[in-house]
């Protein structure tokens, strides 16, 4: 089969890491879950209370990390943190930590070298427009920021955090803006990309729609 590189960009709670490991399995891809290893960065820094406006610290500290991936799995320093970068907790930080230049630059290198003469399906804020620029199908998956909140509330409760819709509303409106605003590769619609917006569409409804590009 001929080598295909698929980038999902779009905001927190749009659905791209639900979308995009079911388009791997489909389409025997290699899925790379970009803002998964951001939230292991950023569950590293909270763990050895790492302060984003150190410098030195977080350049150190990037020099020591080690982060992996499978089909399912997230590694940090040879540990799986599956559970761990899903808490409230590193949700509300992430946004923070990924705006750093030096951890951007870390995390790009590696989900470069990952996707090297591979078949892939990878999701972020910046892959179409920065991390894998000449990807030969990009997206942008969108949704109301209501159904972004409503769509978090329901996996934190379900894990069994005691959390508030309206906070967690203000937190993705919070992330949106430092997203977007960041001076190094912020989150936007790559010109070539196709968005689609998945507001009262269930996971099955954007899969078609997607596949219906590629195919």
């Amino acid at each position: 089969m001929r080598k295909i590189t698929i980038a999902l960009d779009g905001p927190a709670g749009a659905g791209k890491s639900t979308v995009a490991k079911e388009i791997a399995k489909l389409k025997n891809l290699v899925y790379i879950d970009t803002g998964a290893m951001y939230r292991a960065v950023t569950l590293n820094f909270l763990c050895n209370e790492i302060s984003i406006e150190d410098e030195k610290q977080v350049k150190e500290t990037l020099s020591k990390i080690d982060i992996d991936l499978d089909s399912s799995n997230v590694y940090l320093n040879g540990q799986c943190v599956n559970e761990e970068i899903r808490t409230p907790i590193v949700t509300k930080n992430v946004s923070a930590v990924s705006a750093i230049g030096k951890v951007r630059e870390k995390m790009v290198e590696l989900q470069r070298k990952i996707a090297e003469g591979k078949s892939v399906i990878m999701d972020g804020r910046d892959i179409g427009t920065f991390v894998l620029p000449k990807a030969e199908y990009k997206f942008f998956l969108t949704a109301s920021i209501e159904e972004r909140a409503h769509r978090r509330y329901e996996e934190f409760i379900k894990k069994g955090f005691d959390v508030n819709l309206e906070d967690i509303k203000r937190d993705i409106g919070k992330r949106d803006k430092i997203d977007s605003e960041r001076e190094i590769a912020p989150l936007k619609k790559a010109d070539d990309a196709i968005e689609i917006d998945s507001t009262r569409k269930n996971i099955n409804e954007v899969i078609k729609e997607i596949l219906s590009f590629i195919e």
